[in-house]
């Protein structure tokens, strides 16, 4: 059977993915958490109102701001090409 997976040093982020993590990782990973608690209470807020449409709009805002969360905290633990550099600093060594 064929082995698809990729293999540490075979695949790198471009300079635009870079560029963006490095801005938004300055960010805390608070930030995300909060706004999507934000956005669900924003929801519910519209949703008393009798605007619903406005309501599930919002609320769907939550999930991709959690995700947006977890990803910043992925590139905070491990950086984007973390397998790519320790290889280079253990090739280095």
């Amino acid at each position: 059977m064929t082995d698809y997976r990729v293999g540490k040093g075979e695949a790198r982020e471009d300079q635009v993915t870079s560029a963006i993590e490095k801005v938004t990782s300055q960010a805390p990973s608070s930030l995300y958490l909060g706004l999507a608690l934000g956005s669900m209470a924003v929801s519910v807020a519209l949703q008393l109102s009798n605007r619903k449409h406005e309501s599930l709009f919002i609320g769907q805002w939550a999930a991709p701001f959690l995700l947006m969360g977890i990803y910043n905290k992925m590139v905070k633990q491990h950086g984007s090409d973390a397998s790519n550099q320790s290889s280079d600093y253990s090739q280095a060594a």
